[in-house]
């Protein structure tokens, strides 16, 4: 079905991230590949400026342990990625810097402002150049 699949999610919700995995395998294609995203938003300069010097080097270390935690044991090909900004932004930057043909997200529980699917999600939704879907 699908050659090269984004996976883009939360490793504070490892457990969905497991189900998006799963769901990836079985609609990628034979020799195809997955792309497992984790996106560090960017803490503001003038409270990084109180925050250790090497927060974001441990914070990506971290996020990097967590997604080999994730695709473990999994039969397709998966690169693992973690990306520093806003989420959407880069969530559309990687499935385009890989030519792929689907992102897959998650969306938490909205509240009103977006109230179908969350705000990276819908934000990913209204500018992606391939098929996404999502998953709750």
């Amino acid at each position: 079905m699908y050659s090269k699949i984004v996976v883009a999610v939360d490793i504070g919700h490892g457990e969905l991230g497991r189900m998006l995995l799963e769901k990836a395998v079985q609609l990628l294609d034979e020799g195809g590949e997955v792309f497992l995203l984790y996106v560090l938003e960017e803490v503001p300069s003038y409270i990084a400026a109180e925050l250790p010097h090497d927060l974001t080097e441990r914070r990506n270390a971290e996020a990097r342990v967590e997604l080999k935690s994730l695709v473990h044991g999994l039969s397709a090909t998966t690169h693992i990625e973690v990306r520093t900004g806003a989420p959407s932004g880069q969530i559309l930057q990687c499935a385009e810097d890989h030519g792929a043909d689907l992102i897959m997200i998650a969306s938490h529980r909205p509240g009103l402002s977006d109230y179908f699917i969350g705000s990276t999600a819908a934000r990913v939704v209204r500018h992606a150049q391939c098929s996404v879907l999502i998953s709750r």
